[in-house]
């Protein structure tokens, strides 16, 4: 019993008993306090107004950044801001609120709200906040992303971090708050799960992020822990360039042709074979725009992200430990038969593929076919003759990080079940650095390589 339905019982009684020694205050009185307990023991349910989870993306069009929350009341989606030193909230912003149903026991309804901010100054700092005059949310800034060809953005690059034990999340906080990154790529599955408890982990997940993704644009892709209910936890929250629901996109940074895409097509065909083609035909036409000569000469770079890896060498039976992944290879048993990625990457000239799902950081020599195709004996990252693989699922979730098989193959460069997180940064048109962090070993880094390419497309093969 809660304290106001006690004090409201001995008040009811204390009128019952003058009711009978004073015969001052009928009993109705006092019954008609008694019926009130239950009212204010189960109370009635909160107004939501206040934005929360709020994190930015970048819409892929220079000088601009969206901004995106949640509440759980219908308000109008304002964003505020103006630039760091000036006057506070000098520029004001409109956008869309859209419902999602989650499709658990309850139905909880929640409001996404998205608002574009355009004609950023490039490198400028913007402090801003969101909401409406129904609730304002903390104040917040960000770095305007620099559209130049010669810049080189740092990344922060990881998969698989959980609502219940994300080790390195401190860490990324930290790293975030001394200005270390200009786009955080998470590289599929969050939260575990974000449609549990009825969407309520997902939301604690996004409230999570938000001291990272508040302050830098957080880009993303689906892993096979946002499948239920068709992804909608993962297409609704998010707000990634184009017309397809976060599930595959591009855009360019720096030097760099950014491609993000679904591996989960590729296993979840009760949502819709035709993803799997639609996707497939939309790589193509995106890599062969990528490799036109005018636009490869200033994004030579061409760099993908996607959940689940096309090799690996965990000891878990995954997709990726097969020789027939469906990832690399294909589907044989659909009508027609499904391509794998791994020739259309290569013929196209990927130079780094990133992936996660393993709870593990492995690095590849450069690999294709099964073989190990370096650059030379001495320098396999310089000039190397095929796309370089980065898996990198260690962030940390309830499920732990995984063992390896004691016998990898021969293209397995480095190993490490630390938890952790990969630093990328595209240095320019030759040079692109990639290191691990080992969170268990406190911030210590303990891989990193130089890719140096001197030519890039399917020409730098040979």
């Amino acid at each position: 019993m809660c304290r106001c339905h006690r004090v409201l019982c001995k008040l009811a009684l204390r009128l019952l008993f003058l009711q009978h020694s004073v015969k001052m205050v009928p009993v109705h009185a006092a019954c008609a306090l008694l019926s009130l307990a239950p009212l204010l023991v189960l109370g009635v349910p909160p107004i939501w107004t206040q934005p929360e989870q709020v994190h930015l993306s970048y819409p892929g069009v220079p000088g601009s950044m969206v901004v995106t929350w949640t509440t759980f009341n219908k308000t109008e989606s304002k964003v505020e801001y103006g630039l760091l030193g000036g006057r506070l909230f000098d520029i004001s912003a409109k956008g869309d609120a859209t419902l999602f149903v989650d499709s658990g026991e309850e139905m909880r309804k929640m409001y996404i709200h998205r608002v574009t901010l355009t004609d950023l100054k490039p490198t400028a700092t913007y402090v801003y906040h969101c909401g409406s005059d129904d609730g304002w949310s903390d104040m917040f800034s960000f770095t305007a992303l620099n559209d130049s060809t010669s810049f080189s953005p740092r990344f922060a690059v990881y998969g698989d971090m959980g609502n219940e034990n994300p080790q390195s999340l401190a860490r990324l906080q930290k790293d975030t708050q001394l200005g270390m990154y200009d786009v955080i790529l998470h590289v599929g599955d969050f939260a575990y799960d974000m449609h549990e408890d009825n969407a309520r982990v997902g939301d604690e997940f996004m409230r999570q992020i938000q001291s990272i993704a508040a302050y830098v644009p957080y880009m993303t892709c689906p892993g096979n822990h946002e499948s239920t209910y068709n992804f909608s936890n993962y297409r609704n929250r998010f707000s990634m360039p184009g017309q397809t629901e976060s599930l595959w996109y591009s855009w360019n940074l720096g030097s760099a042709h950014i491609i993000s895409l679904s591996t989960e097509v590729y296993f979840y065909l009760k949502f819709g074979q035709e993803l799997l083609f639609k996707q497939y035909e939309w790589l193509k036409k995106d890599l062969e725009e990528a490799n036109k000569p005018e636009n490869r000469a200033v994004r030579p770079w061409i760099i993908t992200m996607g959940h689940r890896p096309m090799y690996c060498s965990d000891d878990d039976q995954d997709d990726c430990t097969k020789f027939d992944s469906y990832v690399r290879l294909g589907l044989n048993d659909t009508k027609p038969p499904a391509p794998g990625l791994e020739d259309l990457f290569y013929r196209y000239g990927v130079d780094v593929e990133l992936w996660a799902h393993e709870h593990t950081y492995e690095r590849l020599w450069p690999v294709y076919g099964d073989k190990v195709y370096n650059g030379s004996k001495e320098q396999p990252y310089v000039n190397p003759k095929a796309p370089v693989h980065i898996i990198t699922g260690s962030a940390g979730c309830r499920e732990k990080t995984d063992r390896f098989n004691p016998n990898p193959k021969e293209w397995s460069a480095f190993r490490s079940t630390d938890y952790g997180y990969t630093r990328m940064q595209v240095v320019n048109a030759t040079h692109l650095y990639l290191e691990q962090v080992s969170d268990d070993q406190y911030g210590k880094v303990i891989d990193s390589i130089w890719v140096v390419k001197e030519k890039h497309g399917f020409s730098a093969w040979f």
